[in-house]
């Protein structure tokens, strides 16, 4: 008899985000205690249990975003956000805005672009035009490439003798840097960038949780990717009771020793925080034609980096992968091009079942594993290797991806192919490079289409899934994925209470009217975040 346990009725309970449903759950201490008939939960609960009737409306597992960059996003709402749709003089337009803004000598940091429609790279002169006297750095859509200007590049030490790293590019026209940097060539600006601190980041970071919790986020697996690494801020946030999210920490394979010397393990941490193991980059991005490729890009003939970059060499790959399997370690490894996703499927396979004595089984993953060669597919069941994926991509990309890749797009975002097959698939967003809407991400994935409805038909229609399967890449299968299935991912007994109450059913809503569902209320570790139904007005407190 408990007052503070909680007995939702009234409602439509997918506690396995399928069809089935049940019209009551029960919540206690952040756990569910039943699920079923309200006489059975009641029952569970106590009698001084609170009892919600929800009015019939539909109940889901907290979505897990599989993939994101959690600083990176909560760092855009406070630079310099761009969009993909705005054309080259709007993007010079809001430099310039903030430019006059700002002291001489002050940065102008921000993200968001992409030149796909303005026929040509921008360079370092467009930006010199609008701002002379502040360096700037803006990174593209995907985070692969990133423009400067002059003043950028001087800062950087970097001139017409400059040579490219390993795994990067410096883009050159007439001789000089052109203000293009691409992969691995980024960190060359970045490192005499101001990073923000930690009182900065915490900040942003905490004005960006409700963000998550508007769209029944209550998790996520954090991919780096930021400014530096978060992994002991995030440790703050929890102690002090401010971190607003489940996170899976994934690290950069610049930290994989201080990792290893640290002892942790995947799986290592709490119900809020979880080592998920090592993050690597094997190759760039569709946008910025440093995806590697088995044969060069449709569109790049004569072109002499035709397939791509590849930023590790297999050897150092497999070498990489061991060291972490042998700590304890998973990996998740960014494969975009069908080349990137064969080596690194080669790699896994090489490395085998390695883990130390007693450990579980290491949970390896593919991130994105946009473009495959379909004898590949089978293999990602064979190795027991998930599927990490994000289907806005297929809709955002589908045009350039025609062009670049042509006839090769039979595999190409191979969701019905690899779920076929048996592999795990877990899906999320890569917010912030798209969106963090994760029913724009389920309407991509039934409909293969833009909300334009574009392209007619859909693009490559045969890789299109099903509701259920694309709700369980979101629950079960990004829970799987983070190695936290035994808590997440279903409202079953003993399971944690992370929810979500929504206005309508997926179940019963049109695919191509999927992202209009609005999230009206979500719970995380059994307390509301988001739109408590007792004081949005649409939940019922009922006497015990």
């Amino acid at each position: 008899m408990d007052s503070t346990s909680l007995v939702i009725t009234n409602a439509s309970v997918r506690t396995h985000a399928t069809r089935t449903s049940v019209p009551a759950l029960a919540i206690r201490e952040g756990r569910v205690l039943a699920a079923g008939a309200l006489a059975h939960c009641r029952e569970a609960a106590g009698d001084r249990a609170r009892v919600l009737d929800l009015g019939g409306r539909v109940v889901l597992p907290g979505f897990i975003d599989a993939h994101l960059h959690w600083a990176g996003y909560a760092l855009t709402r406070i630079n310099l956000s761009l969009t993909p749709e705005q054309s080259l003089p709007e993007v010079l337009d809001r430099v310039a805005e903030r430019t006059a803004c700002s002291s001489p000598g002050t940065w102008i940091v921000g993200r968001g672009w992409d030149h796909a429609d303005w026929g040509r790279w921008p360079d370092a002169a467009d930006l010199d035009s609008v701002a002379p006297a502040h360096p700037v750095a803006l990174v593209r859509k995907d985070g692969h490439a990133m423009w400067v200007n002059s003043l950028a590049l001087a800062q950087a030490g970097i001139d017409a003798d400059t040579p490219s790293p390993d795994g990067g590019r410096i883009e050159h026209a007439l001789g000089r840097p052109s203000g293009i940097l691409k992969e691995n060539a980024i960190g060359l600006v970045r490192h005499v960038m101001p990073t923000p601190s930690d009182a900065d980041l915490r900040r942003a970071m905490a004005a960006a949780w409700p963000d998550a919790w508007s769209q029944g986020i209550t998790g996520i697996h954090d991919m780096g990717f930021g400014p530096r690494s978060i992994h002991g801020l995030l440790d703050t946030l929890r102690d002090d009771g401010e971190l607003g999210l489940r996170t899976v920490f994934y690290a950069p394979q610049e930290s994989l020793d201080d990792v290893i010397d640290a002892g942790y393990r995947s799986g290592d941490g709490d119900p809020w925080i979880r080592v998920g193991g090592l993050k690597l980059f094997l190759d760039g991005t569709l946008g910025s034609r440093t995806a590697h490729m088995l044969a060069p890009y449709d569109d790049l003939e004569g072109d002499a980096s035709t397939l791509g970059v590849r930023m590790i060499e297999p050897e150092t790959l497999a070498d990489l992968i061991q060291r972490a399997a042998k700590a304890g370690l998973a990996t998740a490894v960014h494969a975009i091009g069908d080349a990137a996703n064969r080596t690194a499927l080669d790699a896994f396979e090489a490395v085998g079942d390695l883990r130390p004595v007693g450990a579980p089984a290491l949970r390896h993953r593919i991130e994105h594993a946009q473009i495959l060669s379909t004898e590949d597919i089978p293999r990602f069941k064979a190795l027991d290797v998930t599927a990490s994926m994000q289907p806005i991509h297929a809709t955002v990309d589908h045009d350039v991806a025609r062009i670049a890749w042509g006839d090769r797009n039979v595999g190409a975002y191979a969701w019905r192919s690899l779920i076929d097959a048996g592999t795990h698939v877990a899906f999320g967003s890569d917010a912030p490079i798209e969106t963090m809407d994760v029913f724009a991400g389920l309407h991509a994935a039934l409909t293969r289409q833009r909300q334009t409805r574009e392209p007619e038909g859909g693009f490559q229609p045969e890789q299109r899934i099903g509701i259920e399967e694309a709700l369980r890449a979101y629950t079960k299968g990004a829970a799987w994925a983070g190695g936290q299935d035994a808590d997440l991912g279903r409202l079953t007994p003993g399971r944690l209470a992370d929810l979500i109450v929504l206005d309508s059913d997926p179940f019963e809503t049109a695919a191509d009217a999927l992202h209009s569902i609005r999230v009206l209320a979500t719970m995380i570790d059994g307390r509301w975040v988001w739109g408590a139904p007792e004081s949005a007005g649409f939940g019922i407190e009922v006497s015990g």
